[in-house]
């Protein structure tokens, strides 16, 4: 075997171990940071609108009449299914999906809704096609091949719900909070709630944190919001006495 042959296998096998050893210092993070998450039990929060707990992640419905709206479907698709069937709806049921953003504790359970239209942030279709990564080399994707693309601010009514997307970037590129019926904001990763208070979403799994910080001064200035659902941390129904607290 030639020097060169050598010195290029060495340094292939140094780059398989530092690849290897940076993925096992993300998995043990990524696990202490969800450690600290506190997602709502499975069950109905208030007025049309249901949770199903899915291990760390919230995943919101709203209902009108026999039709229902989800925003965000969760990791785990079995879980999802029994916590439809606790709560008595029927997937078959839902007309449309709202991704607050692509990651896969978000995503995973899309096949489930088979009737739903797929909505997302435009600046978000980054992050699935592609031409952005979540780290290093792994980018994200969704399982369905149809999706609707919004613009920032666009509001269109779904099932007699009026719906707007307001982007607030941050956690990704194209992170979009929903304003239903003005009066019910959907975070998703945007932020958490602790202790009745907003704050800042975990660091380690945000892709650009100063851009999330004015993200949440942005979220501060919305006029009409009543209560806030985070997709991790619970909800609050006193929007107002949540933001004045923000340090």
């Amino acid at each position: 075997m030639s020097k060169s042959i050598k010195i290029s296998l060495w340094s292939t096998a140094g780059i398989v171990i530092l690849v290897i050893l940076f993925l096992v210092f993300y998995m043990i993070k990524a696990k202490s940071e969800i450690a600290i998450m506190t997602p709502l039990e499975t069950g109905k929060v208030i007025d049309n609108i249901y949770v199903i707990e899915d291990d760390f992640v919230n995943v919101y419905i709203i209902r009108e009449g026999k039709k229902a709206i989800v925003i965000d479907c969760g990791n785990d698709i079995e879980t999802i299914k029994g916590g439809f069937e606790k709560l008595k709806i029927k997937p078959e049921d839902v007309v449309a999906v709202l991704l607050t953003h692509s990651d896969g504790d978000h995503v995973k359970a899309l096949n489930l809704f088979e009737n739903a239209e797929v909505f997302l942030s435009h600046k978000e279709e980054q992050m699935i096609n592609g031409h952005t990564s979540r780290f290093l080399f792994f980018g994200n994707s969704i399982n369905v091949s149809k999706y609707n693309l919004l613009e920032n601010n666009q509001i269109f009514t779904i099932a007699a719900t009026r719906i707007e997307g307001i982007l607030t970037p941050g956690h990704t590129p194209g992170s979009m909070c929903y304003l239903i019926n003005d009066k019910y904001l959907f975070t998703g990763d945007a932020l958490s709630i602790k202790n009745d208070r907003i704050d800042e979403f975990n660091h380690f799994f945000n892709m650009d944190s100063e851009t999330a910080l004015e993200s949440i001064e942005k979220i501060k200035n919305l006029k009409k919001v009543e209560y806030i659902f985070t997709a991790h941390y619970g909800y609050s129904d006193n929007f107002k006495q949540a933001i004045s607290e923000i340090d």
